[in-house]
């Protein structure tokens, strides 16, 4: 069996890629052909991290960040400098590049806060709420909120989204005129002055044990090299869940993340919370650095 979308040809369509869902591999590239016009702004010019499941979720995925060897033509190929060596990134240019991932047997696509054109200037911030197994949903949406008062006392404004687990993301686009290291110490101090406020419901430690009741703020998404999973991408988990920007009004007790999947999203027919996300032209002032720095806790916290 055989068949193309968009122009492209796509190999083993029966494949199974959710089995609990009985979802296939031309299911997969349906869903990001329906929601191409979506994800487009989000994953357009950005190198890429792949999450890379040529068997579906029937065997092992893989983390696919150098692609050299091969990949089909209409996706655009990025060579970045890294520590010891040149790497080379894949990234999208349109819709039938979104489409060739998928035809790859990738599900997860994740995005550089940087785009190709100005690789050492990231141009949003993200900070990642990882809760412990303890936690309730209720608690990671009160510390969301809570990270986007505290910026808006910096002058910044921040968008949400699901993970497609049990997390959120807080997205705050930056003109791109910090590097790196200007915008991971922002965010460093940011989390750490978040987790400040109470050290017994928020950590910016990594280990696993001792935080099973507490929320992880990771602002490591902006390390260079770094990433975080792209909106509306689909993620490789048994119930096919989805990276879903939200609107913050959305955020209440009845919120429930898990209604969107690779099944509900295409026909989603809601206006964009995200639509000023675009317009924004906001820059991390100098002011605010000097403030979150004031009140920000060491990083051990």
């Amino acid at each position: 069996m055989e068949t193309s979308v968009r122009g492209i040809r796509i190999s083993h369509p029966e494949r199974v890629i959710y089995p609990e869902l009985d979802f296939s591999k031309l299911d997969l590239v349906r869903y990001y052909d329906g929601v191409a016009g979506r994800i487009l702004p989000h994953v357009t010019d950005r190198p890429l991290t792949l999450v890379h499941c040529p068997d579906g979720l029937l065997a092992p995925c893989n983390y696919m960040r150098h692609r050299r060897v091969w990949g089909p033509d209409v996706l655009r190929r990025v060579r970045i400098q890294e520590k010891t060596k040149v790497g080379e990134y894949l990234a999208v240019d349109d819709v039938r590049g979104v489409i060739a991932l998928a035809q790859m047997g990738v599900i997860e696509i994740h995005t550089w806060n940087s785009t190709t054109k100005n690789i050492e200037r990231p141009n949003r911030l993200v900070w990642d709420f990882d809760p412990g197994p303890r936690v309730k949903p209720i608690a990671v949406i009160n510390a969301a909120k809570a990270l986007r008062e505290l910026l808006e006392t910096l002058g910044l404004e921040s968008w949400v989204k699901t993970t497609g687990g049990r997390g959120l993301h807080v997205v705050v686009p930056v003109a791109p005129v910090r590097q790196w290291d200007e915008c991971l110490d922002f965010t460093r101090a940011v989390a750490s002055a978040l987790a400040a406020t109470d050290p017994s419901r928020f950590t910016i430690t990594f280990a696993k044990r001792g935080r099973e009741s507490k929320i992880l703020i990771d602002y490591l998404r902006n390390n260079r090299t770094n990433t975080s999973v792209c909106a509306f991408s689909a993620r490789a988990r048994a119930t096919g869940t989805v990276s879903m920007p939200v609107a913050w009004q959305q955020l209440n007790a009845r919120f429930n993340p898990e209604r969107y999947t690779v099944e509900t999203v295409p026909g989603l027919k809601t206006a964009d919370p995200w639509k000023d996300y675009w317009k924004s032209r906001q820059r991390i002032s100098k002011k605010a650095i000097d403030a979150v720095l004031r009140v920000a806790e060491p990083v051990s916290t």
